[in-house]
């Protein structure tokens, strides 16, 4: 079937690899899975022989038709739409058992990588565990520590709502057509941290996206943009034992927390989100 280059299309055609991503999932007896993109259904399948039900989310009308017609209605459930706009608390809440938290596969449209990253960070309530293909590059960003170049807003915000994990990467041949890039799986187990780390998910988050403004400069100086008065910072830093010429990749998530709760007890108002 013709592939559509602007739906970010490229089939997995590696069945080796298929089945290292849906073992990723774990024991999925009795469970409902979520797939992002199954494209001709190649993950679909592997899936459909461990899963108690699959709700497979494909935007291309063609290839949904298809995958309905290829598996039975009982155990898959094909969703026409954007994934941007599908509601996984409502999919879970119509086909997962009482409690049940949702697992989640797919091969993401290169396109869309964040904004979809950022739509199951903010649907973690209802998510397990999540077995992604993104970018090799994107995986790196990811799955960063602190200090590392790749170190950014993307790995914080990832990182705070569970801990991340690279499985294997692939190269362009493993997919028809073949993109011009490497692919990377990851595995993403959602256990949010705000709790633990005393912080708001919405402030903490606006806060680090502030710290991350502009990479080249010292956190200090995204914090003064971003409206913190000068000796607040420099507070901030010394109690949270952060070196005042820090970058923001310098910092840890439990760094970034630390210094998120004492500038926002600092007699300053907390700025406005960009």
């Amino acid at each position: 079937m013709p592939t559509k280059p602007k739906l970010g299309q490229n089939f997995l055609r590696d069945a080796q690899a298929v089945e290292r991503i849906v073992a990723g999932l774990g024991d999925l007896s009795g469970r409902t899975v979520v797939e992002i993109g199954p494209g001709e259904g190649a993950i679909t399948g592997a899936l459909v022989a461990r899963a108690k039900h699959v709700v497979a989310v494909e935007l291309d009308h063609d290839l949904a038709l298809r995958l309905r017609v290829k598996f039975p209605a009982e155990k898959v459930t094909v969703v026409e739409q954007d994934v941007l706009s599908f509601d996984i608390a409502a999919a879970r809440a119509e086909h997962a058992t009482q409690g049940e938290r949702l697992s989640l596969v797919g091969n993401l449209p290169y396109y869309i990588t964040s904004p979809i990253l950022f739509k199951l960070a903010a649907s973690h309530a209802v998510l397990d565990l999540a077995v992604l293909m993104v970018q090799r590059e994107v995986a790196d960003r990811i799955t960063a520590q602190p200090g590392s170049h790749d170190y950014s807003v993307l790995s914080v915000t990832t990182q705070v709502y569970g801990p991340v994990a690279r499985m294997f990467t692939l190269p362009p041949e493993a997919f028809l057509p073949p993109p011009d890039v490497h692919s990377t799986v990851f595995r993403w187990r959602f256990a949010p941290r705000f709790a633990e780390l005393e912080i708001q998910e919405v402030p903490f988050l606006r806060f680090v996206r502030m710290a991350f403004a502009q990479k080249r400069k010292t956190l200090s100086n995204n914090l003064r943009a971003a409206g913190y008065a000068p000796a607040h910072i420099t507070a901030a830093l010394e109690q949270a034992g952060v070196p005042p010429q820090a970058r923001a990749e310098a910092l840890s998530i439990d760094s970034f927390a630390m210094l998120s709760k004492l500038l926002a007890e600092s007699d300053v108002a907390a700025p406005s989100a960009s």
